[in-house]
């Protein structure tokens, strides 16, 4: 049991928690008065980190999946000494504080991934596991031997993420995840028995892990301790402790209450918590012995960690190749001069550009040691084969390729979990209609920053037959607009090499969009790709004479039809020229004037991309673009009659400087852009 110091220290927890919410007007108490003590031995007896070097490597990672309890994550962080200060913790949830109302990755050291929307810390704790796994057997244990552990609730467990990320940890064996089920019996809408009867042993169980049913021991320490032990010391299968705790404890009116779960308890409830576990009444009260328990704990692992380093300093002198490759692994960078390796093809080749990415990968996976990734089930369709350096499993824990299943927003999360483990440059695959089911992962990736590249193969109705259900129409715009997310769609199979070198000299997350047919191999892009791709935009084809009438502007499949319209417009004395558009996000890095090197300033420009037209008025004057669903039908008919043809584009254009460059209404008042690809508006056949 918690002797007298313990138990004080375990109730300033409770304090912070409730008195900061207070403040805030806003917040969780609840499961961070009732998880005080879990996470108090957490940090005092269990795991292995030095707060004074949050950086540390081999750290143990910790994630608060139920990230509304944010304030238990925080307080601990401030006493331990990670480098929040009480004063952080009197501005929680307040405009500029590094307390957000749910932990966000990178506002302070020690949050350790973004979490919020539930289950996906879940998911990001897999990924990590999957990350120390496979450094561990690669660099050996005296380099990366630590554990990942986590707290997670019945609003975790009964999210989707979560039951793909459980199943592909459990298929995986992956003994170093020691997870903290809160089973609370409580939700927002009252007790989780209305909507929730799921038996989760049974069900973690079916999944190949470790259950531990510790019961009714919230409020003791030993038994904690004890129950955490007997996860660490499973090895073979993950680990999930089913805690029972009681949400709001010792609240003599919220106890168990939904209310609070996420509302401030009030001054006078707070008065009698306080009155119960023998606190002073003042607010924010941290006693010095208090401090200097949890600020020596903190520093305890400073000795494990000084001993690594040593480690590594022998290492870099005695192995110095087994150093070099780990410390590439960390930084996720490639080995110096690796972008000679990537490939180029000659113009006039046809290469589907899920085809270029898979053969860059293979050229370049082994001068950048960190990539490892895979598909959901598409590995192959999707352009992440990587052959040559074993399959990630139970057997074999070096392996770089992940045979995801088809878990896509699982996949996404876990992935997010490696980039942000550190030692891993994740990649997986499926197809971009898919990126549906995998939004949520997509977005925090771009939030937090980590560098994950999402592949998403069969971009348009090119796809052909399968359909409507398969072809994306409106998922370019959405993936836009999803703040820091580089969106690339290559145009042929030389700008998709550069898409690689792109993400991996760049911080924060990729989105390739790739072609499942093939495509030409366009004149001029192995010569100006490298530059222009990473501009976002490039001059592919000039204008034959020293003045410019019109511009097409094409991405991904829809550049090649913009170099055969502009033949067509050349015979017809049009003076135009071609720009290949893989990157917006790249593009608006320029500044306007060099923007307007590439598009012209008054300069009619038409856009061709087989996608919504939705947010091409920035760049364009007109576009020939799919503001309706696909069809079935061979691909190049379905781009054939939805208006993606030479011809059809030519004839726009001409139609654009007929009118000056500006856009003509037709006879609802509408421009024709925003209709069917050819302007009018179309029925579904």
């Amino acid at each position: 049991m918690a002797n007298d110091l313990e138990s004080k220290a375990i109730n300033v927890i409770r304090g912070l928690a409730m008195d900061a919410v207070q403040k805030a007007n806003s917040g969780h108490p609840g499961t961070a008065m009732a998880l005080a003590p879990l996470a108090h031995v957490l940090h005092t007896r269990i795991m292995r980190y030095d707060a004074t070097e949050p950086g540390w490597p081999d750290r143990d990672r910790f994630i608060l999946s139920a990230g509304h309890a944010s304030m238990l994550l925080y307080s601990m962080l401030y006493l331990t000494g990670f480098g929040l200060e009480l004063d952080d913790i009197k501005q929680f949830r307040q405009w500029g504080s590094r307390t957000a109302g749910h932990p966000e990755h990178g506002h302070a050291p020690g949050i350790e991934v973004t979490t919020g929307p539930l289950g996906q810390g879940f998911a990001n704790g897999v990924g990590m596991a999957i990350a120390e796994a496979n450094l561990r057997a690669r660099f050996g244990a005296d380099l990366c031997d630590h554990r990942i552990f986590a707290i997670c609730s019945d609003g975790d467990l009964s999210e989707g993420i979560s039951h793909e990320a459980g199943s592909l940890a459990g298929h995986l064996k992956l003994g170093r995840l020691v997870y903290v089920y809160d089973d609370n019996h409580i939700t927002i809408d009252g007790t989780t028995e209305i909507a929730l009867t799921d038996d989760a042993g049974k069900r973690f169980e079916a999944y190949g892990w470790h259950v531990v049913h510790a019961g009714e021991v919230a409020e003791d320490t030993d038994a904690l301790e004890a129950a955490l032990r007997e996860g660490i010391a499973e090895e073979e299968r993950p680990s999930l402790i089913i805690l029972r705790s009681h949400i709001g404890y010792p609240s003599p009116n919220f106890t168990d209450s939904p209310k609070a779960h996420g509302e401030p308890l009030g001054a006078d409830e707070i008065a009698r918590v306080k009155e119960i576990l023998g606190m002073p009444a003042e607010d924010f009260w941290v006693p010095d012995d208090v401090l200097d328990l949890y600020r020596e704990a903190g520093r305890r692992g400073a000795r494990e960690r000084e001993a690594w380093s040593q480690r590594l300093g022998r290492i870099r002198t005695e192995e110095p190749e087994r150093a070099e490759e780990y410390e590439l692994c960390l930084a996720g960078r490639g080995r110096a001069g690796w972008e000679q390796k990537l490939p180029s093809w000659p113009a006039g080749e046809q290469v589907a550009t899920r085809a270029a990415c898979a053969d860059a990968l293979g050229a370049i996976a082994g001068l950048v040691p960190s990539l490892i990734g895979g598909g959901a089930d598409l590995t192959g369709n999707t352009g992440t084969k990587l052959g040559g350096f074993g399959v990630f499993s139970p057997e074999d824990r070096k392996g770089r390729q992940i045979y995801f299943g088809v878990r896509e927003h699982g996949m996404g999360s876990a992935m997010n979990g490696m980039a942000l483990h550190g030692g891993a440059l994740p990649f997986g695959g499926t197809f971009l209609i898919f990126s549906d089911y995998m939004r949520g992962a997509v977005r925090l990736a771009a939030l937090e920053q980590a560098r994950t590249c999402f592949v998403w193969s069969h971009d348009s109705v090119g796809l052909g037959e399968d359909g409507p259900t398969h072809q994306p129409i409106e998922h370019l715009a959405s993936l836009r607009a999803i703040p820091s997310l580089r969106v690339i769609r290559p145009a042929d199979a030389n700008e998709t090499a550069q898409c690689w070198r792109i993400h991996v000299n760049s911080d924060g997350p990729s989105a390739f969009i790739l072609s499942r047919q093939k495509l030409p191999v366009l004149e001029g892009t192995a010569e100006r790709a490298e530059a222009g791709v990473a501009r976002g935009a490039y001059v592919l084809v000039d204008e034959p004479g020293p003045d410019i009438d019109l511009v097409l502007v094409g991405t991904g499949s829809e550049v090649s039809v913009c170099v055969a319209a502009h033949k067509l417009l050349t015979s017809q004395g049009v003076s135009a020229r071609v720009v290949s558009m893989p990157c917006w996000e790249l593009f608006e890095l320029n500044s306007p004037e060099e923007r307007a090197v590439t598009l012209p300033r008054r300069v009619p420009t038409l856009a061709v991309e087989a996608a919504a037209t939705f947010g091409w008025e920035r760049f364009a004057d007109d576009v020939v673009g799919l503001d309706r669903f696909g069809a079935s039908a061979p691909g190049d008919v379905a781009l054939k009659n939805l208006g993606f043809t030479a011809e059809n584009v030519a004839d726009r254009a001409l139609a654009l400087l007929a009118t000056g460059g500006w856009r003509p209404a037709d006879s609802t008042g509408e421009p024709p852009g925003l209709g069917g690809a050819t302007g009018e508006r179309t029925e579904q056949p």
